[in-house]
C-alpha cells in the first residue's frame, strides 16, 4: 500500500461525509420546514403524520452516531429504508434529476449507495493492506 493508499481515511472520510448530510437533513426538517410542518407534508402524502417526527429523528440520530463513529456500519444500513421509502413515496415521480421541481431520485439514491458501501466496508480496523 502507498502513502496515497488509506483505507482507514476513506471510511472515516466516508462516514463523516454521510453523517453530516444526514444530520443536515435532519436539520432541515427540523429548523427551516419545522415539526408540525414536516408532520403535515408527511400528512399530505397520505402517511401518518408523526412519521414526519420519526424522519426528524432518524436522521438527526443516525448523523450524530455516524459523526461519533458508533456503530456506523449498522446505522448506514438502518438509514437505508427511509432513503427508499423517500424515493417510493415522494422522489420516483420527480425523474431522476434532483434538480426537478420536488427533487428527482439520483440524490437520495446516492446516500442509499454511500451508505451501502460504508456497511460493506466494515471496520476500518480490519482493513488489509494491498
Amino acid at each position: 500500500m502507498n502513502r496515497l493508499q488509506n483505507p482507514y481515511l476513506a471510511t472515516l472520510l466516508l462516514r463523516l461525509s454521510l453523517g453530516l448530510m444526514y444530520l443536515s437533513h435532519g436539520a432541515l426538517k427540523l429548523f427551516v420546514f419545522g415539526p408540525a410542518g414536516t408532520a403535515g407534508y408527511f400528512a399530505s402524502l397520505g402517511l401518518p403524520g408523526f412519521f414526519g417526527y420519526v424522519a426528524i429523528a432518524i436522521e438527526i440520530g443516525g448523523g450524530l452516531l455516524l459523526l461519533a463513529g458508533i456503530q456506523a456500519r449498522w446505522v448506514a444500513l438502518l438509514l437505508i429504508p427511509q432513503l427508499l421509502g423517500a424515493i417510493v413515496l415522494v422522489h420516483a415521480a420527480n425523474g431522476w434529476m434532483f434538480a426537478n421541481a420536488g427533487g428527482g431520485w439520483e440524490y437520495p439514491a446516492f446516500l442509499i449507495t454511500a451508505s451501502l458501501a460504508l456497511f460493506l466496508q466494515g471496520d476500518a480496523k480490519r482493513a488489509r493492506a494491498a
